[in-house]
């Protein structure tokens, strides 16, 4: 597919017709407390409706219960496979390049400073992160799996902070277009996969490129259990490179709230991290993955580890090589990955399973498989430029 300015305008016009009708119909109704109170019962696929939910809500759950009947299982199985061999690297690149990565698009950041529980980033951290644990578990879209109520309701939510942003005129959809439009949802989409691959590559990672491949779909899927057009949605890593390259140049730049989104990030992990003497890694992590620009544009501060991060490549490097010639090395850096991870997700979650809900109203102030062939590398698309480069919002 060719992106272009216009069909780039255009997607910024559209939200999630279902989803979008789901919300305001609760609104509408009064029945947004009921729904959500019934709902903190429903955290795993196949288990029963409550009694007393809303017939809107009913409705929808019930359209949305399924994954998409495109889906290949075996791509989905390598994608997963993916995820267990490079979770902690995934974790990474999450954490310090993709979630920064949002506030580099100062309307989006605006947006995410826009609302209660995303003020606090722990909050924000733990849902991404558990989400993403969710979706790579071998029972994801099975009975008893919790990643389809959990994609439901992220949907819902991201509906209902369009509908407060625009019932309260809060958003200026003459400059911005409609809140979490149709191109910021496949923007996002591409943060938390394209990236997420670009940002292993530059740690060192050696990624193949059928795990590349499988991982972006996996992302294709859940970017279409989230409501994105798939008439518009990249389908192949060329198409994304095109799209996140065009889109970064539309929108990305500087803004007080990506600054202080991130800051927010930077301290959390800062508490984290054991002590203080290692509290400049990250700072200095963020650096490397997002370039030096980037970085400024989001006044991360700049440390004695920015030199030091550097050699992080030729660490993960001499650990793969441990990794490929020793079955027993793979599995204990497998484990190791696997407790990192969740140790991660517990300081961030205390324990807890994160709940999402339908926000009654905003703040008051706006402000790959172990078998597969290494012998093909993947590495990243060339980075396509417009030859007349679009004006950037800020």
């Amino acid at each position: 597919m060719t992106y272009t300015e216009a069909s780039m305008n255009a997607l910024r016009q559209g939200g999630d017709e279902l989803a979008d009708a789901t919300v305001a119909a609760l609104f509408e109704r009064g029945e947004v407390g009921k729904f959500n109170t019934l709902m903190r019962y429903v955290s795993t696929a196949g288990a029963p409706l409550p009694d007393g939910l809303p017939d809107v809500a009913r409705e929808y759950l019930r359209a949305t219960s399924a994954p998409p009947d495109w889906v290949d299982w075996a791509e989905m199985e390598k994608a997963r496979l993916f995820f267990i061999d490079n979770n902690v690297h995934i974790s990474t690149a999450l954490s310090f390049a993709s979630m920064p990565a949002c506030y580099l698009v100062p309307h989006v950041a605006k947006l995410l400073s826009a609302t209660h529980g995303l003020k606090y980033p722990s909050k924000r951290m733990a849902e991404t992160g558990q989400f993403t644990v969710h979706l790579m578990r071998p029972d994801a879209f099975e009975a008893g799996g919790r990643f389809l109520p959990a994609a439901q309701k992220v949907r819902l939510l991201h509906a209902s902070i369009r509908h407060h942003l625009l019932r309260e005129e809060r958003w200026d959809t003459d400059a911005l277009g409609t809140p979490i439009c149709q191109e910021d949802m496949i923007g996002g989409q591409m943060f938390f996969s394209l990236l997420v691959l670009d940002s292993l590559h530059r740690l060192g990672i050696h990624l193949s490129e059928e795990g590349a491949a499988a991982y972006y779909y996996a992302w294709r899927v859940v970017g279409a259990m989230l409501g994105v057009s798939q008439e518009a949605a990249p389908r192949s890593l060329d198409e994304a490179r095109r799209f996140l390259d065009l889109y970064m140049i539309r929108h990305m730049g500087p803004s007080d709230e990506g600054a202080l989104l991130t800051r927010q990030l930077i301290e959390l992990y800062e508490e984290v991290v054991p002590g203080t003497l290692f509290d400049p890694i990250v700072s200095a992590l963020i650096r490397h993955l997002v370039g030096a620009t980037c970085a400024d544009w989001l006044q991360v501060p700049r440390t004695s580890w920015d030199t030091v991060v550097k050699a992080v490549p030729h660490l993960l490097g001499a650990l793969e090589t441990v990794e490929d010639r020793s079955p027993l090395g793979a599995w204990a850096l497998d484990r190791l990955g696997h407790l990192t991870t969740v140790l991660e997700l517990s300081s961030l979650t205390r324990g807890r399973v994160m709940h999402y809900a339908i926000p009654e109203q905003l703040k008051e102030e706006y402000g790959v498989s172990p078998g597969s062939s290494r012998t093909r590398r993947w590495s990243p698309p060339p980075v396509t430029v417009p030859a007349h480069p679009p004006h950037r919002d800020n």
